[in-house]
């Protein structure tokens, strides 16, 4: 078929494939450096006991054949060693059939390692990887041109990204409206990076900019995805800059730098090399790409739904391969930041006056002279749940007790999590506890008097004095 094809998106397709095999590689490391506190055989939300009253239908997955920390070890590091030959490119030096097959073996591993995640992979990055990843399996090698349809899919995806989050930004918090919401977003976002602080303090006109090119981004802009080049070249590469932007002032582990991958497969880069001579595509092949597309389509009714839904759902999975989901973020935006501290003491008989020491996370803030550091696009899981934890207890329900209790314990997996422990592993502490602070970022002035970028005071107690029964 002559429209079938798409040879001036050689490179574009060639972009994206090595930038989605790096972000695969970054998930298989980071699940494999800290399941085992999380997720393991003694993890605060074990998977054998998961899938024990979660069914097959609802959750498949390769760990409910067999599971055990090492089985789960080799699983996350050989999907590292796969993405890593993607990376270098083994996809193009095998027949069209086994490149398939070797974007396919990435995206099986993690959809069984997301399926049994529990809330440590709740997040909506996990399904765009997943979503994305799947229709990577069908893009091809040097063996044939990239398929049209198959971009256009990428595009679909990319299109209900962006212009989930925009609705439902406009649908939610009134502040998104009255264009304020980077009044307060930088400071009380999930996980500040190094710049954090200085966006915060950009004068409030700049933030009104900001917001109102966002909503322009991502309410506008996705439908030129679909129009004719150059005008999808310049749609893709404006959303590039706003991706980067977001990437400058926050850490969203790797859903900027996916959504970077995805606008690059719409740019037409055909001005930036001479298109190869590639084969016509086989017929079985066709074929193929053709039934995904309709299975695409059939499978984003309910998506479509959500979105012109008054109701709408952010982050939503449909099916349990992860297939066609419903994105979206920030509906609202907290004016007040508040951190669960935890802290332990040796004492026997914990008092006011007991030497409280306090665990330092990697990630989230601490101690408020410590500059927050950049992780994205690595995800720090339990840094995350943290910040949720400090908006309800209802978030850490199911893990925290076990947190509290693996510290007491001295256990290294959980220690290895942390940036700092007080205590060693040898010489747990005999009692902990946590307490809310409100932190706001300091001023200009505070800064150059303290060295401190937060202040912070003390809200209430989270967990009174608990010791090991």
């Amino acid at each position: 078929m002559d429209w079938f094809g798409a040879t001036d998106y050689w490179l574009a397709r060639l972009v994206f494939q090595r930038g989605l095999a790096a972000l695969y590689l970054v998930a298989f490391v980071a699940a494999a450096l800290q399941f085992r506190a999380l997720l393991g055989e003694r993890g605060l939300t074990p998977i054998p006991r998961f899938v024990a009253r979660v069914p097959w239908r609802a959750a498949p997955s390769l760990f409910r054949l067999h599971y055990s920390d090492r089985f789960f070890a080799g699983c996350a590091w050989g999907g590292a060693v796969v993405a890593a030959g993607l990376l270098a490119g083994v996809d193009g030096l095998v027949p069209l059939w086994a490149a398939m097959l070797l974007w396919l073996v990435p995206w099986a591993l993690y959809l069984s390692i997301v399926n049994v995640g529990q809330t440590w992979y709740g997040f909506g990055w996990e399904s765009l990887l997943l979503e994305v990843g799947f229709l990577a399996v069908f893009l091809g090698n040097d063996e044939v041109a990239p398929p049209v349809l198959v971009l256009f899919l990428l595009r679909w995806v990319l299109f209900r990204l962006e212009f989930g989050a925009g609705l439902i930004k406009i649908r939610g918090d009134a502040c998104w409206r009255k264009l304020t919401c980077l009044d307060f977003h930088h400071e009380t976002q999930p996980m500040p990076n190094p710049l954090s602080w200085f966006f915060h303090h950009l004068p409030r006109p700049l933030h009104r900019v900001e917001v109102a090119a966002n909503h322009v981004t991502q309410l506008a802009v996705p439908f030129l995805l679909f129009t004719p080049q150059p005008v999808a070249t310049w749609a893709a590469a404006l959303m590039i800059v706003t991706q980067l932007w977001l990437v400058a002032s926050g850490n969203f582990a790797w859903l900027n730098w996916l959504a970077i991958a995805l606008a690059a497969s719409a740019l037409d880069l055909s001005a930036l090399h001479t298109p190869p001579a590639l084969p016509e595509a086989p017929l079985s092949y066709e074929i193929v790409v053709i039934a995904l597309t309709a299975g695409v389509a059939a499978l984003s009714y309910r998506p479509v739904r959500n979105l012109l839904s008054r109701r709408q759902s952010m982050n939503r999975s449909y099916d349990s391969l992860h297939l066609v989901n419903t994105y979206g973020a920030f509906g609202s935006v907290g004016r007040v930041r508040q951190e669960i501290v935890i802290e332990g003491t040796a004492d026997e008989v914990p008092r006011p006056e007991s030497g409280w020491l306090a665990y330092e996370f990697k990630g989230k803030p601490g101690d408020p002279r410590r500059l927050p550091r950049q992780f994205a696009p690595y995800h720090l899981r339990l840094d995350w749940m943290m910040w949720f934890a400090a908006l309800s207890p209802a978030y850490a329900r199911s893990w925290f007790q076990g947190l509290v209790e693996r510290l007491l314990e001295g256990d290294r997996d959980t220690l290895r999590l942390l940036r700092h422990s007080p205590f060693p592993a040898d010489a747990p502490p005999v009692h902990i506890r946590a307490r809310v602070y409100r932190y706001r970022f300091t001023s200009w002035r505070e800064l150059r008097e303290t060295g401190a970028w937060w202040e912070r005071t003390y809200v209430r107690e989270f967990l009174p004095p608990t010791r090991l029964r």
